[in-house]
């Protein structure tokens, strides 16, 4: 076994150091990354709300399926992650690169397979929303079907980023989103507008700008000691594939049910109209300023204590999470504060419509509210996740969201309307916050004890 490091010199130490600066310093790039795609999406949302509202309600009935495949994609993200870090922790090279090309692998044979299923079966699919006007769901079918041939790309390239963050190297996700990005910023207008294909001209522009991302991820790891000699065509390591999936399935299937929930709530929506859809897509990416950089956050923070955690630093692993949580909290709160004091300025930059309006006030403010308990649910689960307890995190997750089905179901019988969907959703982020943190400050004591008294 190699036990030298395997980390480059341009690598971040994440075993060493002052934690808020290396957690930081690691972050920093992954949540620039988190907000330059939120700036897209955001400009994405603009750009498709002039077109009108039925547009918005197809693009935001298709991403329902796009963050189904997510929960696909932690099948081979979250272990793939989790054990490298462990390996590196270690100092064992070789089964470090063992687990890039597993997870590679996987996530390979993941999004071949979820593009083929959803082209085929996208009619289906649309008409579950049973939307009432036939241009949403021509659009919508049109629109997942384009996008979901980037499945690929954009699955791999979420691979390698958080591969590479727990080798230290997070700055090159950095730079290839920003290219992606960039690219896509002009592209939307023009295949929208001046090419005159509408939505369908956004899920081009996208998959195109992903299969470029892509590329420059290869360029840029085609000397990284780590990618070098995958032989990812070689025989899968099935074992290895077993170890993976063990790990990753239960956040994945947490983020599949959370987005079939979120499917179900969506059904509910539409009995309030098409336009009810277009307030939740528009509302979900305004909100999306916290939970995608928290996320951003959380897979630094996995790599962090996935490293810590397999080199045996209890403590460091403790102060690593303590830090996380404050450093979330400011940024739970701003949010909030924006949210609840700024609604009707944000809301207005997207759709313009009188009708619709009101109520994107409505689900900003009380989306705010839960806000800061959404970044603790988000960063606890990925200290979960970066000591290899993923199981009882998602179990939680997924009872607390199946939970919005029958609140919502209830509230939306009394006098709020489609409102009470948004206040079962903030509720049960709120929940979802206080129990999660809760249990990792009792799981990391008992961790601690455990291993005192081993010493």
């Amino acid at each position: 076994m190699e036990t030298s490091s395997p980390l480059t010199k341009k690598s971040l130490n994440l075993l060493q150091g002052d934690i808020i600066s290396t957690l930081t310093r690691l972050a920093l790039p992954i949540m620039a990354s988190a907000l330059i795609q939120m700036a897209y999406n955001l400009v994405d949302t603009a750009w498709i709300g002039r077109l009108g509202y039925r547009s918005v309600a197809a693009v935001g009935a298709a991403g329902m399926f796009i963050w189904f495949g997510d929960g696909l994609l932690l099948l081979s993200r979250i272990g793939g992650q989790v054990y490298l870090g462990q390996n590196l922790g270690r100092g064992d090279f070789a089964a470090a690169q063992k687990t890039v090309r597993a997870a590679l692998q996987l996530t390979a044979g993941i999004s071949l397979t979820y593009t083929i299923l959803q082209f085929v079966f996208t009619p289906r699919l649309v008409a579950f929303f049973h939307f009432t006007e036939a241009s949403t769901i021509q659009q919508a079918e049109t629109y997942l079907r384009l996008v979901g041939l980037g499945y690929f790309f954009s699955f791999t390239t979420r691979v390698y980023t958080s591969l590479v963050t727990v080798d230290g190297r997070s700055k090159i996700s950095m730079y290839a989103t920003i290219i992606g990005l960039l690219l896509n910023f002009v592209l939307d207008p023009l295949c929208i507008f001046t090419f005159g294909w509408g939505a369908a001209g956004a899920a081009i522009a996208t998959v195109f700008s992903q299969a470029v991302v892509f590329i420059c991820f290869l360029w840029a790891t085609r000397n990284e000691k780590l990618f070098r000699k995958l032989r990812i065509l070689t025989c899968p390591d099935f074992r290895e594939w077993r170890k993976i999936l063990r790990l990753g399935l239960p956040p994945a299937l947490q983020t599949m049910l959370y987005s079939s929930i979120a499917m179900v709530l969506a059904r509910m929506i539409t009995e309030f109209g098409d336009a009810a859809i277009s307030i939740q897509k528009v509302g979900s990416q305004i909100e999306s300023l916290s939970w995608m950089t928290a996320e951003g956050f959380g897979v630094a923070l996995t790599a962090f204590i996935a490293q810590n955690f397999g080199a045996g630093q209890w403590e460091r692993t403790k102060q690593g999470f303590n830090k996380a949580c404050l450093i979330m909290t400011c940024l739970g709160f701003v949010t909030t504060s924006i949210l609840i004091g700024l609604p009707q300025y944000i809301f207005q930059i997207f759709i313009t419509d009188p009708q619709v309006i009101p109520g994107g006030i409505s689900y900003l403010r009380i989306l705010g509210l839960s806000q800061f308990f959404m970044c603790l649910e988000i960063i606890t689960a990925a200290a979960f996740a970066g000591v290899g307890q993923t199981a009882l995190c998602s179990f939680i997750v997924v009872i607390l969201t199946g939970a919005r089905i029958p609140l919502a179901y209830y509230l939306i019988h009394t006098s709020l309307g489609v409102n009470g969907v948004w206040w079962a959703i903030s509720l049960s982020s709120i929940a979802k916050g206080i129990i999660l943190t809760v249990l990792f400050k009792i799981y990391e004591t008992k961790l601690i004890c455990s291993r005192q008294s081993e010493i």
